[in-house]
């Protein structure tokens, strides 16, 4: 993952699915399911296709699908792999991130700017582009200053997630930004669209992630410590445009808070562990008040004081998160999750993970979806 050239995306799928099948302790034959999710390459119809099976040699598959719900797809492909299991369609499902938008020599701008891109709407659709508003730079702008007019929020404070993420990068090997951050080189980042900084956007990566989902009772003899799911959830509020219509802070993670605490029986209190999607150090703010781990408006009040970095009360995003280790879309938060869940997180393992809150976010704060994971069998 990083800025690696000379592979495509189903290069990088391939390698990362051969990997997890030799981590579970599987066969190939053993996989009888396989989800893919092919990043913002697969937009332009470049990125790693249905033909993955065949790059794989896979056959006989029992269950096969190609999904894009944006960053909060990963989520959702452990989530329908697990009930795809629990109805007895599959046994050992792989789900796979594989994306490739970096160019040799190109920037990330360049490479978010480049890839998947189509013809603009024309007409009234047209004018917000054409009043400069568009990209997701510009939306996430947009909802991390609502959320300052609103409730006070302070660039202090969305530096302060910078800061704790960054701290954690530094414990974690795979991570691609290991030097320590302080607050005022965190000010001293160019500006991309006010009130983000440089520093408050996530990297661009190239590379893959796979995980493998299986039934409690095959995974509990496998080499890894297993990592159960005790919860899922999803929230999609779509937005109409109309007037009061606020989906820039009260996102779909209020939806999805009360479908997998609800599923798990637990609440914010109970969670140990966060690894929540933070394309955005806005994202993380607005996502910690909808879980209900502190009340809306108060995100800036509840990170200023660096609970979410190491040696904090609620340790957030421990490998250093999309701002400072990778962006595998929604496997990012998936991946920690799962090395903490297992114990495996080395320097940087939290030392109470009985329950682990992980999170996938797309669009502009558009799709949600997350899992509540734990080492313990449900």
């Amino acid at each position: 993952m990083g800025r690696i050239y000379g592979k495509s995306s189903t290069d990088f799928a391939v390698d990362a699915v051969r990997l997890a099948i030799a981590d579970a302790g599987l066969e190939k034959s053993d996989i009888d399911g396989l989800l893919i999710n092919a990043g913002i390459t697969g937009f332009s119809g470049q990125g790693v296709s249905l033909q993955l099976q065949n790059a794989l040699g896979m056959g006989n598959l029992r269950l096969l699908n190609h999904m894009n719900a944006a960053g909060s797809t990963a989520a959702q492909m452990v989530q329908y792999a697990t009930m795809a299991i629990d109805a007895g369609m599959a046994k050992h499902v792989v789900c796979v991130f594989a994306d490739a938008p970096l160019q040799q020599g190109g920037s990330s701008a360049a490479a978010y700017g480049n890839a998947g891109r189509r013809a603009g709407p024309t007409g009234i659709l047209g004018l917000s582009a054409g009043a400069g508003h568009f990209g997701a730079n510009t939306s996430y702008a947009l909802a991390a200053r609502r959320h300052m007019s609103l409730y006070g929020t302070t660039q202090d404070q969305l530096g302060a997630i910078a800061v704790a993420e960054r701290s954690w990068a530094t414990m974690n090997p795979h991570a691609k930004m290991r030097d320590p951050l302080t607050l005022e080189e965190y000010h001293a980042s160019r500006w991309i669209v006010e009130p983000l900084h440089l520093l408050d956007c996530c990297l661009v990566s190239n590379g893959a992630v796979a995980v493998i989902v299986s039934p409690p009772d095959q995974a509990k003899d496998m080499p890894q410590p297993p990592v159960y799911v005790h919860g899922m959830g999803q929230g999609h509020p779509g937005d109409s445009r109309h007037a009061g219509d606020s989906p820039e802070t009260e996102t779909g993670a209020r939806l999805a808070a009360e479908t997998v605490f609800g599923m798990a029986g637990v609440g914010p209190e109970d969670i140990d562990v966060c690894e929540l999607y933070d394309c955005y150090t806005y994202t993380v703010l607005v996502t910690l008040e909808d879980y209900g781990f502190c009340k809306k408006g108060e995100g800036g009040a509840f990170v200023e004081d660096g609970k979410l970095g190491p040696g904090g009360s609620l340790p957030t995003n421990t490998g250093g998160g999309q701002l400072s280790a990778y962006y595998m879309w929604g496997m990012t938060p998936l991946s920690e999750a799962i090395i903490q869940g297992r114990g495996q997180g080395g320097e940087r393992q939290v030392e109470k993970n009985d329950l682990i809150l992980s999170t996938g976010n797309g669009g502009a704060l558009s799709y949600h979806a997350s899992l509540i994971l734990s080492p313990h069998a449900n």
